[in-house]
């Protein structure tokens, strides 16, 4: 499979794309991404520094993925998904001035295990991990770890059962 990236797209020149790639219009890939072959990134995609995404991964348009997260292969992210990576927000520090990257920044990562599906409109908070095969349902604001083939949707996000590989719900 050949790569294509669309012309409007910004790549950073120290990001990894893998073979069989799709990348389409208006996304930004900052320093050092890693994306795995076959891996498809939807429109209006924002990938932060340092992010790795595995082989045939399916991002949908208008994602924004922020440093410190981690996508295993075969991962599904929904439309407007969005995983924070600050656990205490906040623009200015203590002494006033604006926040910048070390003491005044409180990053953590999320990690989103193979096969795991992330439906439209979720809120990963960080600090947590998706287990293998799990399935977030659709507006879900996920604020703990999810094991793996858990259904899992609401706010805060509960588990609700259990799906197959195929995210079929197992009675």
């Amino acid at each position: 499979m050949k790569t294509y990236i669309h012309k409007t797209a910004e790549i950073a020149t120290t990001a990894k794309i893998g073979c069989g790639v799709k990348i389409w219009h208006y996304v930004q890939i900052l320093d050092k991404v890693e994306i795995g072959e076959n891996s498809t990134i939807g429109k209006g995609v924002y990938i932060d520094k340092y992010v790795k995404i595995g082989k045939k991964c399916n991002i949908q348009n208008n994602v924004s993925i922020y440093r410190g997260v981690v996508l295993d292969d075969f991962v599904f992210i929904g439309p407007h998904v969005c995983f924070s990576n600050n656990k205490n927000p906040r623009s200015v520090s203590e002494n006033g001035e604006m926040v910048k990257e070390g003491r005044d920044w409180f990053a953590k990562n999320i990690h989103i295990k193979k096969g795991a599906s992330i439906g439209a409109n979720v809120t990963l908070i960080p600090g947590i991990t998706i287990g293998e095969y799990a399935l977030i349902g659709g507006g879900a604001v996920v604020t703990k770890d999810i094991p793996p083939f858990a259904l899992a949707y609401g706010n805060p996000a509960r588990v609700h059962g259990k799906v197959n590989k195929s995210g079929r719900k197992i009675k």
